[in-house]
């Protein structure tokens, strides 16, 4: 997906979670935060902000808040080259760190769900060929975000349920969700390995990873284990748990490739 006029800014800080004070061109400007979530390992004082410039006139906020820059640390990652240092080690025996980075995440809330629609239509390893995909898709009193139909070489057309989620914690190179309890996730998780275990529909949790280069994504057992117990149900129930990062840049959000998911059974979804 991509964006239009996007402007640098530094962020200052956020009375509410609809919005923030950043310094956009040495003025302090009130702009819509995109994502209602708590992203306080995010929006942190002097953070570098991309913002997308609004062409409603009738707006009360011109722009939106739509991606950051986190600065991490990250250990050298050469272990032939840096091995492990005796625990006694002073500090300067230990392994050195490569130089902090900046790593720029969309937090932009509705990106997900967007990326997650061009990635189902190109990708043929899960729908070799898809026939149908219709968004918001309610079945009994459930929603979900996508219902597909795709045919392969069986001769029965296949039918499924995808609920995607979209991912902004990164913690020591690792991707998680969610950053704050979410009883919405949990209903969903739980509903989808539920009519799994039906038989009539294949299902999937599909987590755009808004960032490049995790290691791998969990579940965020920390936060909210029943959360992370229902994922682990739910893949050992046949759910396909599929994490997918992505290519960003201000101007863009891109799905890329599938990253390692370690949900703490049998199996991982993951081609790569």
């Amino acid at each position: 997906m991509q964006y239009k006029l996007i402007h640098k800014a530094i962020f200052l800080d956020r009375p509410n979670r609809f919005i923030a004070h950043v310094l956009l061109e040495g003025k302090i400007q009130t702009v819509h935060v995109k994502n209602t979530g708590r992203c306080k390992e995010l929006l942190v004082p002097d953070a570098t902000v991309y913002l997308e410039e609004s062409d409603n006139p009738a707006r009360k906020t011109k722009y939106d808040l739509i991606a950051v820059e986190k600065i991490v640390t990250e250990e050298s990652a050469s272990p032939a080259k840096n091995p492990p240092a005796p625990q006694n080690a002073s500090p300067s025996q230990k392994s050195p760190s490569q130089p902090p980075r900046a790593l720029l995440i969309n937090m932009d809330s509705q990106a997900p769900n967007k990326v997650a629609a061009e990635w189902i239509r190109e990708n043929k390893t899960y729908f070799p060929k898809l026939t149908l995909l219709k968004p918001e898709f309610t079945l009994g009193d459930s929603r979900f975000d996508f219902y597909a139909e795709y045919e392969d070489l069986t001769a029965s057309p296949h039918k499924m349920l995808i609920e995607v989620k979209g991912c902004t914690l990164e913690k020591d190179g690792v991707a998680l969700f969610p950053d704050a309890p979410t009883l919405r996730g949990l209903k969903h998780v739980r509903e989808l390995t539920t009519f799994s275990k039906s038989g009539e529909y294949e299902c999937m949790v599909l987590i755009i990873v808004q960032m490049k280069g995790c290691k791998y994504f969990t579940p965020n057992r920390e936060t909210h284990p029943d959360f992370a117990d229902a994922l682990k149900k739910a893949n050992t129930a046949g759910v396909k748990i599929i994490a997918v990062e992505c290519d960003v840049i201000p101007e863009s959000l891109v799905a890329d490739k599938e990253i390692e998911v370690r949900v703490g059974c049998r199996k991982s979804y993951s081609n790569n």
